[in-house]
């Protein structure tokens, strides 16, 4: 089946963002970039340290740009899989191997992280949303919990049952 086959397929679940968690996680970060501008403008510090500064804040801005785009979407369980709301494709479920939500587990917050049966490319970043890189993905960030882990349940069942 085909990439673009995949995205008429019905959606069982779906992961978004919720509100509140996006425009305050979305007004810290600009918040941030734009004090760090601020403190190196108005009272520039030694020129090494103002560079610093300027980098930071942009560094900061482009991280709110992209967390905005990002929890724009949202995230799809289908039968074949993990989706972007973009049609990007995040993980096929015969490619998990396991899943973890565990309270030390290196995921999102209120999320999970899926293990990869391979190494799955190319390393994607959609900061508060999800994230890609190697064998791992990691899904939330800022979506609800309950949401989070109504997904995961679900998963989890169709990955035991899978190995039955």
């Amino acid at each position: 089946m085909s990439e673009r086959d995949e995205r008429h397929d019905s959606v069982e679940v779906r992961l978004a963002p919720s509100p509140g968690r996006r425009w305050f996680g979305l007004g810290v970060t600009y918040a941030l970039g734009a004090l760090l501008l601020y403190l190196a403008l108005a009272a520039p510090p030694a020129p090494a340290w103002q560079v610093f500064l300027v980098f930071a804040a942009g560094a900061a801005l482009w991280t709110g740009e992209k967390m905005r785009r990002a929890t724009s979407g949202a995230v799809e369980l289908t039968a074949q899989g993990l989706r972007d709301t973009d049609g990007t494709l995040i993980a096929r479920l015969d490619e998990i191997e396991g899943l973890d939500r565990g309270m030390f587990a290196f995921k999102p917050s209120g999320g999970f992280l899926l293990r990869l049966a391979a190494p799955r490319s190319p390393r994607v970043w959609r900061p508060g949303l999800w994230w890609r890189t190697g064998r791992r993905v990691g899904v939330g960030g800022m979506t609800s919990r309950a949401e989070a882990r109504a997904m995961a349940d679900l998963i989890s069942l169709r990955l035991a049952k899978r190995d039955r």
